[in-house]
């Protein structure tokens, strides 16, 4: 009996997708939750992963090829089925594969850096030495300062010397380590035979197993496996996180000790954080910073956003969010004030004559700030689809140098966390920033009467180098006017 492996239900708004990587291989057995293929759309890559334990029986399409939503590409058989077969062929073809390159080495080495980019560290590498590695298995994680990027197997092989340890500073095309590619899979057996149940290392981990313990802030090794080989799955996790009170009970001898409940756990900063730290103080010590604030009724566009919400998700296919009321606000408030929409470089000052606004995402690994360009010809259907793509790819490390570079000015909502006020840090080169904060009730005089209003406060930090405070005003002003008549976007007035 024969499962089938089938492309995810794709959104309204994508016609096709692309198969982008097969990561097995007919006759190859997988495991349950195990990554088999990326299925690439225009926004997203999706991952499809094995619902049950078993055999590769059949890949119907290859990769580069165009699929639709639920359009069967495999067939997943029984474990007990297939595997005999597969098992006696790779057997009989193992001598000729071995013959013919064993014993070749392949370097692995770091990707080439963008321009802007000096140098990168190595963050995790996810196989040891001889370990047995799988063609596009993901071997190391390089970490620049705006992105992670993964390296992968050039060929099914074995993990050889690595040259550089993990928090060691690379360049771009530095050799890091090899693989020997052919080598048979005994060469790796004994290391796996000498530590069976262990599960600390992440190449027993799915991507979306992966992602899971990265957001939970969890130590895989503390998490037992039930998948096999001691492969922890999503079941694994939640039960992790619905028993926490079996994790101190796992030793009642450290309770007692007298430091036992007030342990401290250093480590380094992450390349990333180093970043941003740095940046945040050269902002702080490198600009006459000073913040303006004002507040806006929201509930124009709350009823704006009812009653067309159902409308608009069914035509565009996307929900119909905030966040680009605030961007088309920015955008023409920005064509209004040129002075806003510039930066100083020394002692010129430089204007854009476009509009790229960076919108700030949080994510597992840190902020960030990609950019969001040319939001002057954008639609607002079209505003939600880039704000979107761009905040999936900051949950999966999936944003490239190209995302995070440039940007002429910066939104920052902080009230998706609860914060009802705030002073934001310009993101330097640019010369402002805008804080958006939490939609809450207040009483507020509206002709004399008190009435109950959805309000938020509105926050602009720039640098008093080179924006005054008339502009300043004028920017938020008419940030608040837009917003609260939000017609006035419709007919530029």
């Amino acid at each position: 009996m024969t499962t089938e492996i089938k492309v995810p239900v794709l959104p309204e708004s994508v016609a096709d997708a692309t198969v982008a990587t097969w990561h097995v291989k007919v006759g190859d057995a997988v495991s349950r939750d195990q990554n088999l293929v990326d299925i690439e759309t225009d926004k997203v890559v999706l991952e499809v992963v094995a619902p049950e334990d078993g055999v590769i029986v059949s890949i119907s399409e290859d990769e580069g090829a165009t699929v639709l939503g639920e359009q069967v590409i495999a067939q997943l058989g029984a474990a007990g089925e297939a595997a005999a077969p597969a098992q006696q062929s790779n057997e009989q073809a193992a001598p000729v594969a071995a013959a013919a390159t064993e014993g070749k080495d392949v370097e692995i080495k770091v990707p080439v850096l963008p321009e802007s980019v000096a140098d990168a560290t190595i963050a995790t590498w996810h196989v040891q030495p001889g370990e047995a590695v799988s063609r596009d298995q993901n071997l190391v994680d390089i970490e620049t300062d705006k992105v992670v990027l993964e390296v992968v197997a050039p060929e099914d092989g074995v993990m050889g010397e690595q040259t550089h340890a993990e928090g060691e500073t690379v360049l771009g095309e530095q050799v890091i380590g090899n693989i020997v590619v052919g080598a048979s899979a005994p060469a790796a057996a004994p290391a796996a035979e000498a530590a069976p149940a262990s599960v600390e290392s992440s190449d027993v981990l799915t991507p979306s197993v992966r992602r899971l313990i990265a957001e939970k802030g969890l130590d895989a090794s503390q998490i037992k496996g039930s998948g096999k080989g001691g492969r922890i799955t999503k079941e694994d996790v939640d039960a992790f996180l619905k028993a926490p009170a079996a994790k101190p009970t796992a030793a009642p001898a450290a309770a007692s000790a007298p430091l036992g409940d007030r342990s401290q756990k250093r480590v380094p900063m992450t390349r990333l954080r180093k970043t941003i730290a740095n940046r945040l103080l050269e902002a702080k010590n490198s600009t006459a910073m000073l913040t303006t604030f004002n507040e806006v009724n929201m509930k124009p566009i709350m009823d704006l956003r009812k009653q067309y919400k159902d409308v608009f998700e069914e035509r565009h296919g996307i929900r119909l969010g905030f966040m680009s009321f605030y961007v088309k606000a920015v955008t023409e408030a920005l064509k209004r004030f040129p002075e806003v929409n510039a930066s100083i470089d020394g002692d010129d000052i430089v204007y854009h004559n476009y509009f790229d606004i960076s919108i700030a995402v949080s994510t597992p690994r840190g902020l960030v700030t990609p950019v969001l360009r040319d939001c002057d010809k954008l639609s607002v259907a079209e505003i939600e689809k880039g704000i979107r793509e761009l905040a999936l790819k900051g949950r999966d490390g999936k944003l490239t140098v190209d995302d995070m570079t440039g940007g002429n000015f910066t939104i920052t909502n902080g009230g998706v966390f609860g914060s009802l006020l705030s002073t934001p840090i310009i993101n330097l080169p640019q010369s402002s920033i805008l804080g958006m904060h939490k939609i809450q009730e207040r009483p507020m005089a509206v002709n004399g009467k008190v009435e109950i209003l959805p309000m938020m406060y509105l926050a602009l930090s720039y640098d008093h180098r080179q924006i005054d405070g008339k502009e300043s005003v004028g920017f938020l002003v008419t940030i608040k006017e837009l917003l609260e008549d939000p017609t006035r976007l419709l007919l530029d007035v």
